[in-house]
């Protein structure tokens, strides 16, 4: 062990944070006691070992294994930057523990990577607030019928991309604002049950056809709104806004009574530099209207 990883274990010895330190070659150089009583393992039957042995074995939620191809500490090593992760280590006894993972790299004096340190904590408490505030923050911005954004959700991120738009001066962003024909009949008709399984049929359709980097959300009723950004062109927008209407168009959904499908006017802009959510808003909610009134199921841009 060098001289600074001595310093370090005299700091972190006693801490109730599991730490461990490894080299270049991810072999464990250091095992705190907090380690050893979170992981049932003794310093003695890891320091040597590689932790590509899969000794703490690391899984996420999904039961994916960690420590070959998604190492947080072999990721920090090639990049320098921290990581955090809820994860479920391995006992020594056999049994799943979940731990609050910290990674970071450690570097010489000449600022070269020489190996990385992992902390982690068995705070079931913690864990459990932090899987609570990802759950409320989800279903504060999520339409609970269709599973995307709603409103609030969308008023937040267009108010953030109108004030980006001073950074981002060679790509433009999109709105485009749909509206489903005709979906007062389809409630009168079939029923409210049928209408909201065509407003999901809708908001499926449209979420599964837009890029990860694009937001969707429903604006209220049967009105969605998409946020297209780092556009080349508005020409590139009318293309994707065409491919959403076609698709849409495409889409069937086979009940009992009938096989329902939908159609939606659309109107699309880019952002301007000098608006607010207000103009764009009203700007984009005119151009749906100019399809509605020019025979519904098409595209206006303005």
């Amino acid at each position: 062990m060098t001289d600074d990883l001595a310093f370090y274990k005299s700091l972190v010895d006693n801490l109730q944070d599991g730490v461990y330190f490894v080299d270049r070659d991810r072999i464990i150089t250091y095992w705190n006691k907090g380690a050893e009583r979170i992981t049932g393992y003794k310093s003695r039957d890891v320091i040597g070992r590689s932790c590509r042995d899969n000794i703490l074995n690391h899984v996420n939620t999904d039961g994916l294994q960690l420590c070959q191809d998604h190492c947080p500490l072999a990721g920090c090593m090639q990049d320098g930057e921290p990581r955090e992760a809820d994860v479920f280590l391995h006992h020594a006894d056999g049994y799943r523990v979940p731990v609050l993972v910290r990674t970071a790299p450690i570097m010489d004096a000449h600022g070269n990577i020489t190996g990385s340190v992992e902390t982690f904590n068995r705070d079931n408490g913690v864990m459990g607030v932090r899987t609570e505030l990802r759950e409320l923050r989800h279903s504060v911005n999520t339409d609970k019928l269709t599973g995307v954004g709603n409103r609030r959700f969308l008023d937040a991120r267009l108010h953030s991309a109108i004030s980006e738009l001073s950074y981002e001066r060679d790509l433009f962003t999109g709105l485009v604002m749909m509206d489903i024909d005709n979906f007062k009949q389809v409630n009168d008709m079939y029923g409210h049950d049928a209408g909201d399984l065509v407003l999901r049929m809708v908001a499926a359709t449209l979420q599964h056809n837009l890029r990860k980097t694009d937001v969707l959300g429903r604006w209220g009723g049967e009105e969605f709104l998409v946020i297209l950004y780092g556009l080349v062109s508005a020409e590139w927008m009318t293309v994707i806004a065409e491919t959403l209407r076609s698709l849409v168009e495409s889409s069937r959904l086979d009940l009992e009574a009938a096989s329902l499908s939908a159609t939606i006017s659309t109107g699309a802009t880019l952002l301007r530099p000098d608006d607010t959510p207000e103009t764009a808003l009203h700007r984009v909610d005119g151009l749906l209207y100019k399809s509605k009134w020019g025979g519904r199921n098409q595209v206006s841009v303005g």
